[in-house]
C-alpha cells in the first residue's frame, strides 16, 4: 500500500494517461498491447486507468513496444527532445517475443529517444529457423526492410522470398509475416515500421 505522499506523487505524472494516449495514438488495443508486453489486458487497463502503478522493469516493457524511453512517462510533453541521437552502446538487445527460447531473430531500437515519431526504426539480427517455425506476425502501417548482411527468408501472407545483401522491401504490415536467416551467414537488417 503506498502512503498518500507517494500516491500523490505517482499520480502527478500521470503514467496511465499517457499510455493510453499514446496507445491510442498508435491504434493499439489492450489485448495486442498483452500480447506483445506478456502483460494481461486486465493490467493494463488498471495502470491506464490510475488503479495502479507500473514497476519500472513492467513500464520498460510497454516502453519497448512503442519504442518510447522511460523519459515518455515522466516528462512534460512540451519539454520532449525534437533531436535524440542514440549511441551504439545505448542500444539494448531484445528477442523477437519474451520469455521464449525459440527466437528467429533479436532487434535494437535505433530510435529510442526520440518520441512523437511517425517511425520505429530498427536494427534486426535474424537466427537460423526452419521456415516451418517462424512465427508470423501482423501490426498496423507499412514495413521497410534493407538486408545488411546475408541471407533473408521472408514470408508475406502466402508468399515466401528471398533477399540478399543490399536487397529492400516494402509491405503491407497488416497482412501476416514472419523471417528467418537462409544459411550460416550473419544476417541483418535494417526494419523501418510506420503505423
Amino acid at each position: 500500500m503506498l502512503s498518500p505522499t507517494l500516491q500523490e506523487g505517482l499520480q502527478r505524472y500521470s503514467i496511465g494517461e499517457k499510455l493510453r494516449a499514446l496507445r491510442l495514438r498508435k491504434k493499439v488495443g489492450l489485448v495486442d498491447l498483452g500480447r506483445h508486453t506478456g502483460l494481461s489486458p486486465a493490467l493494463l487497463s488498471k495502470i491506464e486507468r490510475g488503479k495502479l502503478f507500473p514497476t519500472l522493469p513492467t513500464l520498460l516493457r510497454i516502453a519497448l513496444v512503442f519504442s518510447v524511453g522511460l523519459e515518455f512517462f515522466f516528462t512534460d510533453e512540451r519539454r520532449r527532445r525534437v533531436v535524440a541521437i542514440v549511441r551504439r552502446g545505448e542500444r539494448q538487445r531484445f528477442p523477437e517475443k519474451p520469455n521464449t527460447d525459440d527466437v528467429g531473430f533479436h532487434f535494437e531500437c535505433l530510435d529510442f529517444h526520440a518520441v512523437e515519431r511517425k517511425l520505429n526504426a530498427y536494427y534486426a539480427e535474424f537466427q537460423p529457423l526452419a521456415p516451418a517455425k517462424v512465427r508470423p506476425h501482423q501490426h498496423v502501417g507499412v514495413e521497410f526492410i534493407y538486408v545488411i548482411h546475408g541471407k533473408l527468408g521472408l514470408r508475406i501472407g502466402d508468399e515466401e522470398n528471398v533477399m540478399e545483401k543490399e536487397d529492400s522491401i516494402y509491405f503491407d504490415s497488416n497482412l501476416p509475416h514472419g523471417y528467418w536467416r537462409i544459411g550460416n551467414s550473419r544476417c541483418a537488417a535494417l526494419v523501418v515500421t510506420v503505423p
